[in-house]
């Protein structure tokens, strides 16, 4: 396993999962939202209160070039990461595609204190989730190799599930 990139919406598990299902691969873990704050030297919010959605999306897209090249990764990648075309390509050709698929309701308990993200911003955030649900979840299906269903367990416990069914999926397609 060189490559594996995690996708999914916000709340999904993609980072905190991410770092467990790293560690148990013997993979090194990178945050695509956390390298584009460290590169720019501000946070996602900033950036899209600066240079809004389209600024971000191709700072995102750049970052996903680069980060998606490099060997022995687990790269958790940010929720509208899919909405690109050139995106869900480079994710498919470079590596195994895992969507953590998660529910709308589990992501507004996840991210009930969530005050940080900015498509987050919204009156009604089950509303706005749903949306975002309705829009994305046909490219993350259409991006991944491999669907693991969240769960309500711990972080740990859902990375060792995540970790037998990329193996076992692994196993069947070689």
């Amino acid at each position: 396993m060189k490559r594996l990139f995690l996708i999914g919406p916000m709340g999904s598990g993609k980072t905190t999962v991410g770092r467990y299902l790293a560690q148990r691969m013997g993979l090194d873990f990178l945050d695509l939202d956390q390298e584009i704050e460290r590169r720019c030297g501000v946070d996602v919010s900033l950036i899209f209160e600066i240079e809004g959605e389209a600024g971000f999306r191709s700072r995102e897209t750049a970052m996903l070039d680069e980060l998606s090249q490099r060997d022995s990764i687990l790269l958790a990648t940010g929720g509208g990461s899919v909405l690109s075309e050139v995106n869900r390509s480079l994710l498919r050709s470079r590596g195994l595609v895992v969507w953590l698929n998660t529910s709308v309701d589990q992501q507004l308990k996840r991210l009930e204190r969530d005050q940080r993200r900015p498509l987050l911003r919204a009156p009604n955030r089950r509303q706005r989730l749903e949306a975002m649900a309705e829009a994305r979840n046909p490219l993350y299906q259409a991006c991944a190799h491999l669907i693991v269903k969240s769960a309500n367990i711990s972080p740990a416990q859902m990375a060792a599930r995540a970790e037998r069914e990329i193996r076992s999926h692994l196993e069947e397609t070689t």
